[in-house]
Protein backbone atom coordinates (compact mmCIF):
# COMPACT_ATOMS: atom_id res chain seq x y z
CA UNK A 1 0.00 0.00 0.00
CA UNK A 2 1.11 3.36 -0.54
CA UNK A 3 2.21 6.10 1.87
CA UNK A 4 -0.35 8.53 3.41
CA UNK A 5 0.18 11.74 1.54
CA UNK A 6 -0.13 14.95 2.63
CA UNK A 7 -1.85 17.78 0.59
CA UNK A 8 -0.08 21.22 1.49
CA UNK A 9 -3.87 23.02 -0.34
CA UNK A 10 -3.86 26.23 -1.68
CA UNK A 11 -6.81 27.81 -3.94
CA UNK A 12 -8.65 26.68 -6.88
CA UNK A 13 -9.88 23.04 -7.86
CA UNK A 14 -6.33 21.41 -7.64
CA UNK A 15 -6.43 20.59 -4.13
CA UNK A 16 -9.86 18.87 -4.71
CA UNK A 17 -8.69 16.69 -7.56
CA UNK A 18 -5.68 15.52 -5.43
CA UNK A 19 -8.01 14.32 -2.68
CA UNK A 20 -10.04 12.31 -5.30
CA UNK A 21 -7.12 10.78 -6.84
CA UNK A 22 -6.38 9.17 -3.74
CA UNK A 23 -9.54 7.84 -3.04
CA UNK A 24 -9.64 6.37 -6.46
CA UNK A 25 -6.65 4.54 -5.60
CA UNK A 26 -7.28 3.66 -1.88
CA UNK A 27 -4.54 5.70 -0.66
CA UNK A 28 -4.77 7.50 2.48
CA UNK A 29 -4.34 11.49 2.89
CA UNK A 30 -4.49 14.41 4.93
CA UNK A 31 -4.92 17.61 4.19
CA UNK A 32 -3.16 21.16 5.51
CA UNK A 33 -5.51 23.95 4.25
CA UNK A 34 -3.92 27.22 3.86
CA UNK A 35 -6.24 29.95 5.75
CA UNK A 36 -7.22 32.41 3.45
CA UNK A 37 -6.48 30.71 0.42
CA UNK A 38 -7.88 26.97 0.48
CA UNK A 39 -11.99 26.19 -0.54
CA UNK A 40 -13.84 24.56 2.31
CA UNK A 41 -15.26 22.36 0.41
CA UNK A 42 -11.99 20.39 -0.55
CA UNK A 43 -11.58 19.56 3.33
CA UNK A 44 -14.88 19.10 3.98
CA UNK A 45 -14.59 15.24 5.03
CA UNK A 46 -10.94 14.35 4.51
CA UNK A 47 -8.97 14.40 7.35
CA UNK A 48 -7.09 18.31 7.92
CA UNK A 49 -6.18 20.85 9.89
CA UNK A 50 -5.96 24.31 8.97
CA UNK A 51 -2.97 26.45 9.32
CA UNK A 52 -1.84 30.16 8.48
CA UNK A 53 1.14 30.64 5.18
CA UNK A 54 3.39 31.82 8.02
CA UNK A 55 3.26 28.88 10.70
CA UNK A 56 5.79 26.68 9.02
CA UNK A 57 6.67 25.42 12.83
CA UNK A 58 3.13 24.68 13.18
CA UNK A 59 2.59 23.53 9.99
CA UNK A 60 5.60 20.83 10.05
CA UNK A 61 4.49 18.96 13.58
CA UNK A 62 0.66 18.74 12.05
CA UNK A 63 2.49 17.17 9.06
CA UNK A 64 4.62 15.23 11.44
CA UNK A 65 1.60 14.18 13.98
CA UNK A 66 -0.33 12.92 10.73
CA UNK A 67 2.38 10.55 10.04
CA UNK A 68 3.01 11.54 6.25
CA UNK A 69 6.51 10.78 3.92
CA UNK A 70 5.33 11.79 1.08
CA UNK A 71 3.84 15.72 0.19
CA UNK A 72 2.63 17.68 -2.96
CA UNK A 73 1.86 21.27 -2.75
CA UNK A 74 -1.68 22.19 -4.66
CA UNK A 75 -3.32 25.33 -5.48
CA UNK A 76 -2.49 29.03 -5.96
CA UNK A 77 -1.30 30.89 -2.79
CA UNK A 78 -1.16 34.51 -3.12
CA UNK A 79 1.65 36.87 -3.23
CA UNK A 80 1.90 37.44 0.27
CA UNK A 81 3.04 40.56 2.33
CA UNK A 82 5.08 40.41 5.52
CA UNK A 83 1.92 41.44 7.42
CA UNK A 84 -0.09 38.82 6.00
CA UNK A 85 2.66 36.35 6.46
CA UNK A 86 2.48 36.62 10.99
CA UNK A 87 5.44 34.39 10.59
CA UNK A 88 5.88 31.95 14.06
CA UNK A 89 9.02 31.57 15.27
CA UNK A 90 10.29 28.93 13.04
CA UNK A 91 8.56 31.22 10.07
CA UNK A 92 10.06 34.19 10.96
CA UNK A 93 14.22 32.53 11.14
CA UNK A 94 13.37 31.73 7.55
CA UNK A 95 11.91 34.88 6.60
CA UNK A 96 15.05 36.62 7.89
CA UNK A 97 17.49 33.84 6.19
CA UNK A 98 15.86 34.44 2.99
CA UNK A 99 15.46 38.06 3.14
CA UNK A 100 13.59 39.62 0.13
CA UNK A 101 13.53 36.85 -1.69
CA UNK A 102 10.93 35.11 0.53
CA UNK A 103 8.43 37.34 -0.84
CA UNK A 104 8.76 36.65 -4.43
CA UNK A 105 6.42 33.52 -5.40
CA UNK A 106 8.99 31.93 -7.20
CA UNK A 107 11.60 32.22 -3.93
CA UNK A 108 8.99 31.64 -1.11
CA UNK A 109 8.18 28.54 -2.83
CA UNK A 110 11.60 27.37 -2.93
CA UNK A 111 12.30 28.22 1.01
CA UNK A 112 9.27 26.68 1.85
CA UNK A 113 10.43 22.96 -0.24
CA UNK A 114 13.65 23.09 1.22
CA UNK A 115 12.60 23.25 4.39
CA UNK A 116 10.16 20.62 4.06
CA UNK A 117 12.87 18.41 2.80
CA UNK A 118 15.36 18.92 5.48
CA UNK A 119 12.47 17.41 7.76
CA UNK A 120 12.37 14.43 5.54
CA UNK A 121 9.44 14.90 3.93
CA UNK A 122 9.40 13.82 -0.05
CA UNK A 123 8.12 16.96 -1.89
CA UNK A 124 6.57 15.70 -5.89
CA UNK A 125 4.51 17.35 -7.97
CA UNK A 126 0.72 16.83 -8.42
CA UNK A 127 1.36 15.43 -11.82
CA UNK A 128 2.90 12.53 -9.90
CA UNK A 129 0.25 11.56 -7.83
CA UNK A 130 -2.57 11.25 -10.96
CA UNK A 131 -2.17 10.58 -14.53
CA UNK A 132 -3.42 12.75 -17.24
CA UNK A 133 -2.49 15.95 -15.73
CA UNK A 134 0.32 17.19 -17.94
CA UNK A 135 -0.86 19.22 -20.80
CA UNK A 136 -0.15 17.18 -23.99
CA UNK A 137 1.62 18.37 -26.97
CA UNK A 138 -0.82 19.66 -29.96
CA UNK A 139 -4.14 20.94 -30.96
CA UNK A 140 -6.76 19.38 -28.07
CA UNK A 141 -10.07 19.22 -29.62
CA UNK A 142 -11.96 20.71 -33.05
CA UNK A 143 -10.02 24.15 -33.46
CA UNK A 144 -7.04 24.74 -34.97
CA UNK A 145 -5.17 28.21 -34.22
CA UNK A 146 -4.85 29.82 -37.60
CA UNK A 147 -0.96 31.67 -38.94
CA UNK A 148 -1.92 34.94 -37.62
CA UNK A 149 -3.31 32.91 -34.12
CA UNK A 150 0.33 31.58 -34.48
CA UNK A 151 1.93 34.33 -34.85
CA UNK A 152 0.55 35.54 -31.92
CA UNK A 153 1.50 32.77 -29.50
CA UNK A 154 4.93 33.35 -30.71
CA UNK A 155 5.17 36.37 -29.54
CA UNK A 156 3.17 35.55 -26.38
CA UNK A 157 6.05 32.47 -25.65
CA UNK A 158 8.80 35.48 -25.80
CA UNK A 159 7.00 37.96 -23.87
CA UNK A 160 5.38 35.40 -21.12
CA UNK A 161 9.43 33.90 -20.92
CA UNK A 162 10.89 37.83 -20.57
CA UNK A 163 7.97 38.51 -17.53
CA UNK A 164 8.94 35.30 -16.04
CA UNK A 165 12.27 35.78 -15.80
CA UNK A 166 11.51 38.33 -13.43
CA UNK A 167 9.07 36.14 -11.57
CA UNK A 168 6.42 38.38 -12.24
CA UNK A 169 4.04 35.92 -14.14
CA UNK A 170 3.37 33.28 -16.08
CA UNK A 171 0.66 34.48 -18.57
CA UNK A 172 0.03 37.45 -21.39
CA UNK A 173 -2.78 38.05 -23.93
CA UNK A 174 -1.71 39.05 -27.35
CA UNK A 175 -4.28 39.55 -30.10
CA UNK A 176 -3.19 40.74 -33.39
CA UNK A 177 0.37 41.64 -32.62
CA UNK A 178 -0.59 43.59 -29.72
CA UNK A 179 0.00 42.70 -26.02
CA UNK A 180 -3.04 43.68 -24.04
CA UNK A 181 -1.67 42.47 -21.25
CA UNK A 182 0.60 40.42 -18.77
CA UNK A 183 0.15 38.53 -15.90
CA UNK A 184 1.35 40.23 -12.61
CA UNK A 185 -0.16 39.80 -8.97
CA UNK A 186 -3.40 40.23 -10.04
CA UNK A 187 -3.64 36.65 -11.81
CA UNK A 188 -4.90 34.98 -15.18
CA UNK A 189 -8.75 35.79 -14.04
CA UNK A 190 -8.15 39.16 -13.99
CA UNK A 191 -5.62 39.47 -16.82
CA UNK A 192 -8.18 37.59 -18.76
CA UNK A 193 -11.07 39.99 -17.90
CA UNK A 194 -8.48 42.86 -18.18
CA UNK A 195 -7.84 41.83 -21.65
CA UNK A 196 -11.32 41.50 -22.82
CA UNK A 197 -12.24 45.25 -21.96
CA UNK A 198 -9.12 45.75 -23.71
CA UNK A 199 -10.12 44.03 -26.83
CA UNK A 200 -9.75 45.34 -30.01
CA UNK A 201 -11.69 44.30 -33.21
CA UNK A 202 -11.14 42.07 -35.34
CA UNK A 203 -9.86 38.30 -34.99
CA UNK A 204 -9.64 37.84 -30.82
CA UNK A 205 -6.42 37.52 -28.81
CA UNK A 206 -5.12 34.57 -27.90
CA UNK A 207 -3.99 33.62 -23.98
CA UNK A 208 -0.53 32.09 -23.88
CA UNK A 209 0.38 30.80 -20.33
CA UNK A 210 4.04 28.79 -19.60
CA UNK A 211 5.98 27.92 -16.85
CA UNK A 212 8.77 31.04 -15.25
CA UNK A 213 12.39 30.12 -16.77
CA UNK A 214 13.49 29.00 -13.40
CA UNK A 215 10.32 27.82 -12.10
CA UNK A 216 9.90 25.34 -9.34
CA UNK A 217 8.97 22.15 -10.98
CA UNK A 218 7.16 20.67 -8.26
CA UNK A 219 4.70 23.50 -7.42
CA UNK A 220 2.87 26.17 -8.92
CA UNK A 221 3.08 25.30 -12.42
CA UNK A 222 0.91 27.06 -15.49
CA UNK A 223 -2.90 25.97 -14.15
CA UNK A 224 -6.03 25.67 -16.37
CA UNK A 225 -9.56 24.47 -16.30
CA UNK A 226 -13.11 24.57 -17.92
CA UNK A 227 -13.23 28.16 -16.20
CA UNK A 228 -10.34 29.38 -17.79
CA UNK A 229 -12.13 28.58 -21.14
CA UNK A 230 -15.12 30.19 -19.92
CA UNK A 231 -13.66 33.59 -18.90
CA UNK A 232 -11.79 33.54 -22.59
CA UNK A 233 -14.67 33.43 -24.38
CA UNK A 234 -16.07 35.58 -22.70
CA UNK A 235 -13.50 37.87 -22.94
CA UNK A 236 -13.45 37.85 -26.46
CA UNK A 237 -9.92 35.80 -27.27
CA UNK A 238 -10.24 32.59 -29.58
CA UNK A 239 -7.84 30.32 -28.06
CA UNK A 240 -5.37 29.32 -25.75
CA UNK A 241 -1.80 28.20 -25.57
CA UNK A 242 -0.20 26.31 -22.87
CA UNK A 243 2.66 24.66 -22.02
CA UNK A 244 3.18 21.36 -23.09
CA UNK A 245 4.71 18.99 -20.44
CA UNK A 246 5.37 22.17 -17.71
CA UNK A 247 1.49 23.07 -17.68
CA UNK A 248 -1.47 21.17 -15.83
CA UNK A 249 -4.90 20.77 -16.94
CA UNK A 250 -7.94 20.07 -14.62
CA UNK A 251 -9.82 17.50 -16.43
CA UNK A 252 -8.76 17.62 -19.76
CA UNK A 253 -11.92 15.71 -20.96
CA UNK A 254 -14.37 18.68 -19.89
CA UNK A 255 -11.54 21.68 -20.60
CA UNK A 256 -11.22 20.32 -24.27
CA UNK A 257 -15.48 19.96 -24.20
CA UNK A 258 -15.44 23.82 -23.32
CA UNK A 259 -12.89 24.84 -25.81
CA UNK A 260 -15.03 22.87 -28.25
CA UNK A 261 -18.48 24.10 -27.13
CA UNK A 262 -16.92 27.69 -27.28
CA UNK A 263 -15.40 27.54 -30.35
CA UNK A 264 -11.90 28.07 -28.88
CA UNK A 265 -8.79 26.53 -29.97
CA UNK A 266 -6.77 24.91 -26.84
CA UNK A 267 -3.11 24.20 -27.89
CA UNK A 268 -0.13 22.95 -25.74
CA UNK A 269 2.70 23.95 -27.55
CA UNK A 270 6.55 23.29 -26.77
CA UNK A 271 8.79 26.11 -25.28
CA UNK A 272 11.97 26.42 -26.36
CA UNK A 273 15.23 26.13 -23.56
Amino acid sequence: MPSKLGIIAGGGALPERVVAACRSKGRECFVLALKGHANPKTVADVPHAWVRLGAIGAAIRLLHNAGVDELVLAGPVGRPTLASLRPDVRGAKLLAKAGVAALSDDGLLRMVIQELETEGFCVVGAEDVFDDLLTPEGVLGKVSPDRLAETDISQGIEIARAIGSFDVGQAVVVQQGIVLGMEAVEGTDALIDRAGALRRDGPGGVLVKIKKPAQEARADLPTIGATTVEAAAKAGLRGIAIEAGGSLMIDRAAVVETADRCGLFLIGVTVPS
